[in-house]
């Protein structure tokens, strides 16, 4: 389980433009790396739509941000095309980057048990730090906590 300190698990994964590394941003900017279950569900919809509604702060604030979950690059280029998502979406299929940052679970919905993503948050500093993490985030709630995070690290 990736905590606050730690150093962010390194990945390269495809995206609709071609493969994304978080060193990529190594030395450049702050990421927001925001796990999510499924695309174009009502809660996932709702924290893309917020962070898309919220990017030109963030980027004023040199924060990237870079949505990650289990689903398809194809299930991800009809989810950002659909709302706008003007921000990667990356597609950790096998889900190894997943369990890498922790966030790969045993789940329970109307009786039967699967295994998915853990809806989380990290907050990566410029030299690849977990400066912050959010488990079990409010999709509604939650960009605000972010920009208020961002703020308290850059005083």
């Amino acid at each position: 389980m990736i905590k606050e300190g730690d150093k962010a698990p390194e990945f390269t994964l495809p995206t609709v433009n071609g493969p994304l590394s978080l060193a990529d941003f190594r030395g450049k900017q702050l990421v927001v790396l925001y796990w999510y279950p499924k695309d174009d569900t009502p809660g996932c919809t709702t924290e893309a739509c917020s962070f898309r509604d919220n990017l030109a702060v963030l980027q004023s604030r040199g924060v990237a941000v870079i949505g990650a979950s289990a689903d398809s690059v194809e299930s991800h280029r009809k989810f950002a095309e659909k709302y706008g998502l003007p921000f990667p979406l990356v597609a950790d299929v096998d889900h190894q980057v997943a369990e890498q940052y922790g966030v790969w679970s045993e789940k329970s919905m109307y009786g039967r048990t699967f295994w998915g993503v853990d809806r989380t948050t990290f907050l990566i500093d410029e030299e690849g730090i977990v400066r912050k993490v959010w488990r079990k985030v409010d999709p509604k709630a939650h960009v605000p906590e972010v920009i208020a995070a961002v703020d308290e690290l850059r005083q």
